[in-house]
């Protein structure tokens, strides 16, 4: 769908005000409307500066949402929003507003409820199965197993 810069404006206004979006979930949709390169970065500028577009509200909504809703870690939040193409202050500043206690909560009851689900009789196997689980859902090793030896 080729559509000119004019048209653009309002239509990328909703899309932004719809939801957060990244800097980089916008260009590839007004790139998707046939614009050229200047008109996008020129929309862009136009939607940050009115507000409609910020990646740090984007990256803490994101970072926010995911712990919450998906419980992942902070080691697959970050790179969830390094594929977003969303800059390293941001993603610090998004990480940095997770609550260290409610983090180590949701990681613990994760580490129990996948221990209960675990049907190893070896404690060793066990612990390491639950601690893999644990860390591709994007926890640090050392918090895991920290968690696991129960040094919390």
């Amino acid at each position: 769908m080729n559509i000119d810069p004019t048209q653009a404006l309002p239509k990328a206004r909703k899309y932004c005000a719809y939801q957060e979006r990244s800097q980089q979930e916008v260009r590839d949709k007004l790139y998707s409307w046939g614009l050229h390169r200047r008109d996008v970065e020129q929309t862009i500028a136009l939607l940050i500066t009115e507000n409609y577009l910020s990646e740090e509200r984007f990256a803490i909504a994101y970072a926010g949402g995911k712990f919450r809703m998906k419980e992942w870690g902070r080691i697959k939040i970050k790179q969830a929003l390094k594929l977003k193409k969303v800059s390293d202050y941001c993603i610090r500043k998004a990480l940095g507003e997770i609550d260290s206690r409610a983090y180590s909560k949701t990681l613990a009851k994760l580490i129990e409820k996948k221990g209960k689900e675990v049907k190893e009789k070896n404690p060793l196997k066990k612990n390491y199965k639950v601690a893999q689980y644990a860390i591709s859902r994007g926890f640090e090793p050392e918090l895991v197993w920290e968690i696991l030896r129960g040094d919390e």
